[in-house]
This record gives C-alpha cells, structure tokens and sequence, in this order.
C-alpha cells in the first residue's frame, strides 16, 4: 500500500513508546465525541496507550473519537470503550486512513480488561 498523505502531531513524532505494542487485527466501532453516527474499522496493532487503526473516514490530528474495541478472553466477549485522540493519520491508496490513536480516558474496569488482555498476549507470546 503506498501512502498518498500523512499527517503528524508535532508533539508525537519522537516519543518513546511507554509500551509494549502488539500486531492485533480486533475489531472496532469509533464515534465522533459529540455524534452518535460512526464506523467500523479495525486495529494493526495495539498497546496499553493506544492502537493503529484502519478507517474509512479521516480524521484531523488532534480531534478525539470514541473507540469500542472488541477481544475475546477467557470469560468470553470483551467490549471496552475509550475516548482517544488521532496523533497522526494517513491516506492510503485504497482510500481508507490508518491513524494513530492515543488512549485519553479509559475506564478502570476497561483498563483492567484491557491489560489483562494484553499481559495474555505477552504471556503467550514468550
């Protein structure tokens, strides 16, 4: 896939990453903040901060959205819902975006399952 257009946060491009990141295809539904009108997408991949996700609507750096990731664990379906902020995106020849997204506020019981769910994956990962 080759890129058509990038957008970047100035305060993103060189910070470490505080987490480990994952390779995970889950699915998504993300909503503007103030509309209930939303989308479907998927993650590339994803961390206890935030996730790469595919979308086919664009977004500018810096607006927040509404994300429900779906995962599956032990105790079955898991749906979380976390208010992120796109910190870079970019056009792809296909026309869908790929953006960066870092969590802002998450829930604690969302974050517990969320984190279990990742600690899992580096379990099984080793």
């Amino acid at each position: 896939m080759a890129t058509v257009r990038r957008e970047i946060s100035h305060d993103s491009r060189f910070i470490e990453r505080k987490h480990p990141r994952f390779s995970l295809k889950l699915p998504i539904e993300y909503y503007p903040t103030k509309s209930k009108i939303g989308g479907t997408g998927h993650t590339a991949n994803a961390s206890e901060g935030g996730t790469t996700i595919y979308l086919r609507k664009h977004f500018k750096v810096g607006h927040l959205i509404k994300l429900r990731l779906f995962f599956s664990s032990r105790s079955g379906l898991n749906t979380i819902e976390i208010v992120s902020k796109i910190v870079w995106t970019e056009k792809l020849e296909t026309g869908e975006y790929r953006c960066g997204i870092k969590f802002v506020n998450i829930s604690e019981e969302d974050m517990s399952k969320w984190s279990s769910f990742l600690k899992n994956l580096s379990d099984f990962s080793h």
